[in-house]
């Protein structure tokens, strides 16, 4: 750490679990073409989705969107067209009673939640305030944000193990309490990096919670409902106004146009085109204009029903049955249930090294996953469950997913043999 810095500088500049898996993701996809890049979030080129996407660009280059997109600043909220569209596509598919004053746009849900973090939680003249995580492991692009130091505290989950080495990580509403100090409960929904859906019944009790208490529960939908739809249960996205809600376009194949949305109640959503005013003076506005003729009918819904979500999970059953088919036999292990979003979350019970040492182990063998450590942050005890687990992406092709699914069930089953 450089002493010269701040203490927020420190923290926000210094090495982090985000940090390394971004310059992984960027190594790999530029400088070793031979690499097999399981770790990262990218989503996967999906040949009908990228059509979509170029017809848009040659459709705004021809009748002037493009160059009003590019030339233009658009109010650091989001353009006010694109808002209002985008609440009419909420009320429609989703049944919300929002209007434009409910919707803002942010330069991506990393941003967002940045700016969340720092909006609710830290030092108040009542006291320090922190971010609840009700069930851990949890998304590692949140582990470094808010100002403060201990911005979040996080509940260890409850494990349910299963038949055929799958195991599930649920919410422990007996040890979850909401102290004075917690200015929000957090989650992601599938969550980033199991894969895990909370059912409904468990989120009308965070809901209501949270209304209880006088606090909002942010759920981030970074690969759920109503798009992209990479869900693989039964689930109905809700919405009040005791919740935040952050949905992205990132996940819909336009990782590059950094767009997200917040849907909460107008007090948060003025907040954060403030801020966003400060920090990044504006959006970019590609990805709204790119998006926003789908947002008209149903173009989206049916983009996310019938080509995404098909696609992401015949991924994730070829992933699961030939990581079982590789590992099983061979160690000690687990797959959690694979109910959504880009990732396996592979436990090895039997592990004799860190999650961590596995990771470099796999670097040098050309095969990229992110350790489990970075995921588990927030809980007061150095829990040995979060060094027995990693992180794997099979969004890449097939051939680079099980080449590397391959090498990573060898390497564990060397380490695991040699104790």
């Amino acid at each position: 750490m450089n002493a010269t810095f701040t203490s927020a500088g420190q923290k926000l500049s210094g090495p982090s679990g985000i940090q390394e898996l971004m310059e992984d993701l960027g190594q790999a996809l530029s400088g070793d073409p031979a690499m097999r890049m399981l770790g990262g979030g990218n989503p996967a080129a999906v040949p009908a989705v990228q059509a979509i996407w170029r017809e848009r660009i040659s459709e705004m280059a021809a009748n002037g969107e493009l160059d009003r997109a590019l030339g233009n600043y658009d109010p650091p909220g989001g353009n006010p067209r694109f808002r209002e569209l985008f609440a009419d596509f909420l009320r429609r598919e989703c049944g919300w009673k929002v209007t434009a004053k409910n919707v803002v746009v942010m330069p991506g849900g990393q941003t967002a939640f940045f700016y969340l973090f720092t909006l609710l939680a830290g030092r108040r003249k009542t006291g320090a305030k922190k971010i609840l995580l009700p069930i851990v492991p949890e998304y590692i692009g949140y582990a470094n944000q808010g100002l403060d130091e201990d911005a979040f505290i996080a509940m260890k989950p409850l494990i349910d193990e299963m038949e055929g080495n799958v195991f599930k990580y649920r919410i422990d509403f007996d040890r979850l309490k909401i102290t004075p100090d917690i200015a929000a409960i957090c989650l992601s929904c599938p969550t980033n990096p199991s894969g895990n859906v909370v059912d409904a019944t468990d989120l009308q009790r965070l809901r209501s919670l949270a209304e209880e208490h006088g606090i909002p529960l942010m759920l981030d939908q970074a690969y759920g409902r109503p798009f992209p739809g990479a869900i693989y249960v039964d689930w109905s996205p809700v919405w009040d106004e005791h919740m935040i809600i952050s949905l992205s376009l990132s996940k819909l194949g336009l990782p590059g146009t950094r767009t997200s949305v917040i849907v909460a109640d107008e007090k948060y959503t003025l907040a954060l085109a403030n801020m966003n005013a400060v920090v990044a003076l504006a959006n970019g506005n590609l990805g709204q204009q790119i998006v926003s003729p789908l947002l008209k009918g149903d173009s989206l819904i049916q983009l996310s029903n019938t080509v995404i979500r098909p696609f992401y999970e015949a991924k994730s059953l070829s992933a699961s049955a030939h990581l079982h088919d590789c590992l099983r036999g061979r160690a000690d292990y687990a797959l959690h249930a694979s109910e959504g979003a880009f990732f396996l979350s592979l436990w090895v019970k039997n592990l004799p090294i860190p999650a961590s040492e596995l990771y470099q182990r796999l670097k040098k063998r050309k095969v990229l996953v992110v350790p489990g450590h970075y995921f588990f942050f927030g809980l007061e005890e150095d829990w040995i469950h979060r060094h027995q687990c990693i992180r794997i992406t099979y969004s890449q092709s097939d051939q680079a997913v099980n080449e590397g699914l391959e090498i990573i069930a060898d390497e564990i089953a060397q380490v695991t043999a040699k104790g």
